[in-house]
């Protein structure tokens, strides 16, 4: 493992524990090859410490660190070995536990110390005065091996409160043995912004320690309690990629450092690293397998979408007076929504969004407002597909309708066989390039089958649809209906290798909707691939 040379200012540290801690979150579950690629990525992010892991205590966080030291190459960040102080009634260079943190390698220790009165009498069964030793032994012992060592102390939150100073003397003791920092957890959650202000105040005026902050975020306070220890004078934060952790998570490292540095003004990552922000999270997202949450902050896909049309018409005078910051600034984009609240200025912007200028001709954007309202009153919904607003819109521009086919019938057909086996069944004809066809297709259940039949239909004349693929397709039963008799709503997702795009269909049964839905899928993909259509 090459460690980094280009370290950030030690005077604030930005200490991630996703692959640790995060990964405690329901429904993930890191290979060593995952947490190899998120590190990675945390590195390029810009981090100043990756908490890897407990090497020792399990086989694949042992087997991480061994890889780490072949394959790793940081150029930010430093790894971090996690585990506990040492048995009690033992001898720290006798506990096997430390020896396996030294042996990973790992430059940096981070030790969890019990700091709440009844967690020592309780769950370590061991005196308060000995757990004070293991502590101050623990962390001696990993410095006279050469290792920077923070400390974890515990439910700290919850010990002060129970007993003060008790709690207090265990940040003494590390901090006296020679701990870098002593990191007090909030580990059930439950502490508000102005509790841990002045706890941490105080445990700062006591003993003289320097600490951070680790947040869960159980009342959903963690990035308001984890900058209010800042604060207060915390100069170390633990926090883990889009929040991920233990039962409802931890304090969301992108919202943390976002607000550090474009808020506090301080300089918290590598020139040019916010700007990754956006990138780095949804890389993460993919890796743990979980779709990245839309509506995060600073990097969620609506972080900067607006929808009402009264944000529309501020917006297109000014984007700051509806926007925090420049979505630039973290990797993300301004988004303008089209929809039943859609004014002019709306429309206005997402044309210009997708490269057309209506501003000079305050008529077509009256129309295309009209025609919008009129469309979602049957039951579209336009901010989920862009591809179909886009398609409307030029075809308000061009005052006619164009595509590249034109649809005489489908028919579907779905049977059930022997053994239970069901069959489905689609026949298109259609007309293109002044030609009849007629074709058929057989697939897994009738969309999948109309889907079939269109592009055997179709391929020989546009190749160009091979490349397509359906990547994700969405039915909705209408509010307001009735049982089977409602009307229906269908997204499908569209990709051709490089760009994904959204489309929408309503009709008053599921295929019907869909084919809908897939005639403009294909419609908006034979025009990105460079290809004009003939007017109806």
């Amino acid at each position: 493992m090459t460690q980094a040379t280009n370290l950030p200012d030690d005077a604030f540290h930005v200490f991630d524990t996703t692959l640790r801690d995060g990964a405690q979150r329901e429904g993930i579950n890191l290979t060593v090859a995952d947490k190899l690629a998120i590190a990675r990525h945390l590195d390029e992010f810009g981090v100043g410490f990756i908490e890897g892991g407990w090497p020792g205590a399990n086989p694949r966080d042992t087997e991480f660190f061994a890889r780490a030291a072949e394959e790793l190459e940081l150029r930010h960040a430093v790894l971090v070995a996690f585990g506990a102080t040492r048995r009690a009634g033992g001898r720290a260079a006798d506990d096997p536990q430390l020896a396996a943190l030294v042996n990973s390698g790992a430059p940096v220790v981070t030790l969890v110390a019990k700091s709440h009165d009844r967690h020592v009498e309780l769950a370590l069964r061991t005196t308060l005065e000995e757990n004070l030793e293991m502590v101050r032994d623990s962390v001696a012992y990993l410095r006279s091996q050469g290792r920077r060592v923070f400390i974890d102390c515990e439910h700290f939150f919850d010990g002060y409160r129970a007993n003060r100073e008790y709690a207090i003397s265990v940040v003494r003791a590390a901090h006296e043995a020679g701990a870098d920092v002593v990191v007090l957890c909030d580990t059930n959650g439950g502490m508000l912004p102005s509790g841990v202000r002045e706890t941490v105040a105080d445990v700062l005026a006591a003993t003289g320690a320097r600490l951070g902050i680790h947040a869960q975020d159980d009342t959903g306070c963690a990035v308001a309690n984890t900058l209010a220890a800042v604060d207060a004078g915390a100069t170390h934060v633990q926090c883990t990629a889009n929040g991920y952790g233990e039962r409802v998570g931890n304090a969301n490292l992108f919202p943390v450092v976002g607000a550090l540095e474009l808020k506090y003004d301080r300089r918290v990552l590598p020139p040019g690293s916010l700007a990754e922000m956006t990138r780095i999270s949804h890389a993460i997202a993919e890796l743990v397998n979980l779709t990245p949450s839309t509506h995060q902050p600073y990097v969620g896909f609506s972080a900067f979408a607006h929808k009402a049309g009264l944000h529309a018409s501020a917006i297109k005078v000014d984007p700051d007076l509806y926007q925090h910051i420049d979505p630039a600034t973290v990797g993300n984009t301004m988004r303008m929504l089209v929809s039943d609240m859609a004014g002019r200025a709306s429309v206005e912007l997402k044309g210009k969004e997708l490269g057309y200028d209506l501003s000079a001709d305050r008529d077509l954007a009256g129309r295309v407002v009209a025609k919008v309202k009129e469309q979602e009153s049957l039951g579209y919904t336009y901010e989920s597909a862009d591809a179909s607003f886009e398609l409307l819109l030029r075809d308000e521009v061009r005052g006619r309708r164009e595509r590249f086919f034109a649809l005489e019938s489908w028919r579907t057909i779905s049977e059930q066989g022997p053994g239970g086996n069901a069959g489905n069944e689609a026949t298109v004809k259609l007309w293109a390039k002044g030609e009849r066809m007629i074709a058929t297709g057989e697939g897994n259940g009738p969309v999948d089958a109309l889907d079939r039949a269109l592009r055997t239909a179709l391929e020989r004349i546009y190749p160009q649809l091979a490349k397509l693929e359906l990547v994700d397709y969405k039915v909705r039963i209408l509010e307001g209906q009735h049982g089977t008799g409602s009307k229906t709503r269908v997204l499908i997702d569209t990709a051709d290798g490089s760009t994904t795009w959204s489309t929408v269909g309503v009709a008053d049964n599921v295929v019907a909707a869909s084919w809908l839905a897939l005639e403009d899928a294909y419609t908006h993909g034979l025009l990105r691939a460079g290809l004009e259509p003939d007017a109806e």
